[in-house]
Formats: structure tokens, sequence, C-alpha cells
């Protein structure tokens, strides 16, 4: 699992600033991760609990309807720009390389302003 999680963060394109909303959240950026002087870094972003990697692509304007996971999930924005929403007034700005903890047991929703790509790691 490991390997599919580093595998995964290295496809991931680089360099897209986050913008969010509400000072709380814990959106991050895998750039923001890699701060030494290494020719090659690594850094465990999730510990998943079901061992699935999905990929994920959501249309211009469309919406991945709010639910539940049951488990915590990491979001990674491959490409695009979407918003990540939850019933507790979380709102971040996905764009490509910025990732996000979702919790569980937390209602949620993503809406894309353009064709979206995420992986998404239970």
């Amino acid at each position: 699992m490991k390997i599919i999680i580093v595998m995964a963060s290295m496809f991931i394109l680089i360099g897209c600033k986050t913008t969010q909303n509400n000072s709380i959240s814990t959106t991050m950026n895998l750039k923001n991760l890699h701060t030494e002087n290494k020719a090659v870094q690594t850094n465990v972003l999730f510990q998943p609990t079901d061992g699935k990697v999905i990929s994920l692509q959501i249309a211009k304007n469309k919406q991945l309807a709010e639910h539940i996971t049951k488990v915590p999930a990491l979001l990674v924005c491959v490409s695009g720009n979407a918003t990540y929403n939850d019933e507790n007034g979380t709102t971040i700005k996905l764009q490509s390389g910025d990732y996000f903890n979702i919790p569980a047991n937390v209602k949620h929703w993503v809406d894309a302003h353009e064709e979206s790509n995420f992986l998404l790691i239970k």
C-alpha cells in the first residue's frame, strides 16, 4: 500500500496555490511537504484503513453529491478546480497538487468548477 501512495503522490502535478475560506481547515499542497534540499524525499500523507485508491472525475459544473464516508479518506486533486464543503462549514478550494484529509462520519460534497480529477485514498 505504501508503494501505491508514493507512486500516486509522484504522479500528481505540483505547483498550484491552495485557497481556503476557512482558516481552521487543514488543506495542504504536496509542494509544501518537501522542504529539504534532497534529490528524493518522501513523506507519509495518510494511513489507509480500507486499502483503496480510487480515481474520481467530476465534470465541469457538476457535483459529487453529499455523502458520508465511514472511514477517514485523503482527497488529492490531480487536475482541475473544485471546492470541498462539509456539514461543519469547512470550505476548501482545491487545485492541482492540493489535498485534504476527509474525516470519517462527516457529511461532505465536492463541486467542480472545471473538469477535475482526484485520487481518493481510503
